[in-house]
């Protein structure tokens, strides 16, 4: 049976080359996209190539950015912009094929087997990438290869304007030399589980026993090993977008806090932000997770799962600030965020009465006796729950989210 072709499409530090599209007088220059310009708080988002080549990289604090590059032209997000390009991006994949997954407002999959058979892969790639700099002044890299994982792999190989081709064959001699922590999937905190059992590179990972990674990291312990090998059997499925697993939001501080009331009211601006975003898209869940990064940049994190699922903003507070407090040490804080996860529709929501929730129980009997008096009299039926109507939001203001896949369930 033929290999399947698939391709990965990754834009090139997007959102500063959407700026530089948009004003061609920021073209050649060293810019960067970034929260709080004005303050010259928050973290850089992401910069121009040029402004790498300076030394700015994406989470780099603004200060320290501009201390190091003082010519360096900071720009405030324009989230809109950046969704309207990646809609315009993704409508120019689907006219090639349907089959497109969208994994971030910048990036995404293809499957381009069934085209491959009377089109070269390469030539297909390469008219791609050439009509979106073209009708969109945007670059890009794509990675073409039998799967998911080596597609992502293979993009990344050459930046900006890279069409890569990498094949299974060709593991050993490219992937398998480099250290571990390269490999898509792996973070900082797996590479040194791995180096702390004499895992150091990419093919020590491949050739590993898979009963010892299980005993170290579970079940992602035998996926990486199949990753390294080359294997990976997910199809690019179009319908991902519509799986919301979890709302979240964060935000980096503007330095290292360790002010009570400011954490306090922090956690009540996401608690708030992540319940807007529930409302938008009609959802609830029942696992409350808390992100702290603190001044020594080490992340941790802490979770809570409940009986009833949560979406007010109150709730969601409530119980990620319990979580905070619990925890905290006092050690400064530079990140904090709040994640919902574990989501069903709010239409899905059973609620088990307990002494807590009886009393409103209780209260909404009224409206039930009034309900039931109405169709008495006018027939079964007469009077039935509004039809909900999803609203359109940009609540979300980071690239982290999800958001802007509602863009492509139109």
């Amino acid at each position: 049976m033929a290999a399947n072709i698939i391709f990965h499409l990754d834009m090139n530090s997007f959102y500063a080359s959407v700026e530089q599209a948009h004003d061609p007088s920021l073209k050649g220059k060293p810019i960067a996209v970034a929260g709080n310009v004005k303050e010259r708080r928050g973290i850089i988002v992401t910069s121009s190539y040029e402004a790498r080549a300076k030394g700015i990289y994406t989470t780099m604090n603004v200060a320290e950015a501009k201390r190091l590059c003082p010519e360096l032209l900071l720009l405030p997000p324009d989230f809109p912009k950046y969704r309207a390009a990646s809609a315009a991006i993704f409508s120019i994949l689907r006219s090639y094929t349907e089959i497109v997954e969208p994994v971030s407002i910048d990036e995404g999959y293809m499957d381009v087997t069934e085209l491959s058979k009377t089109r070269h892969p390469l030539q297909i790639a390469e008219e791609i990438q050439q009509r979106i700099l073209h009708e969109l002044d945007l670059p890009c890299s794509i990675g073409i290869a039998p799967n998911k994982f080596l597609a992502k792999t293979a993009s990344n190989m050459k930046k900006p304007m890279g069409i890569t081709v990498l094949r299974i064959r060709e593991l050993k001699e490219l992937l398998w030399p480099l250290p571990v922590v390269s490999m898509h999937g792996v973070g900082e905190k797996t590479a040194k589980k791995l180096n702390s059992i004499q895992i150091f590179t990419i093919g020590d990972l491949a050739n590993a026993n898979e009963r010892t990674l299980y005993s170290e990291l579970g079940k992602n312990g035998v996926r990486l090993i199949k990753r390294a090998n080359g294997i990976d059997n997910r199809a690019v499925d179009p319908n991902s977008i519509f799986d919301t697993k979890s709302v979240g939001n964060s935000t980096t501080l503007p330095r290292d806090e360790s002010e009570y009331y400011i954490l306090k009211e922090t956690f009540e601006k996401l608690s708030k932000s992540v319940a807007e975003r529930l409302k938008v898209k009609y959802l609830a869940g029942t696992t409350i997770t808390i992100q702290i990064r603190n001044y020594d940049w080490q992340n941790s994190s802490r979770s809570k799962t409940v009986r009833n699922a949560v979406h007010q903003a109150d709730e969601i507070f409530e119980i990620a600030w319990k979580l905070f407090t619990d925890y905290w040490d006092e050690t400064p804080v530079r990140l904090l965020g709040v994640t919902v996860s574990n989501v069903v529709d709010q239409s899905e929501l059973t609620q088990q009465l307990n002494l807590f929730n009886f009393e409103q129980h209780i209260k909404d009997e009224p409206i039930v006796q009034l309900v039931d008096l109405i169709e008495t009299k006018f027939g079964k039926g007469a009077i039935k729950r509004g039809v909900r109507v999803k609203s359109k939001s940009y609540a979300s203001k980071t690239s982290f989210s999800k958001d802007f896949l509602d863009d492509h369930m139109k």
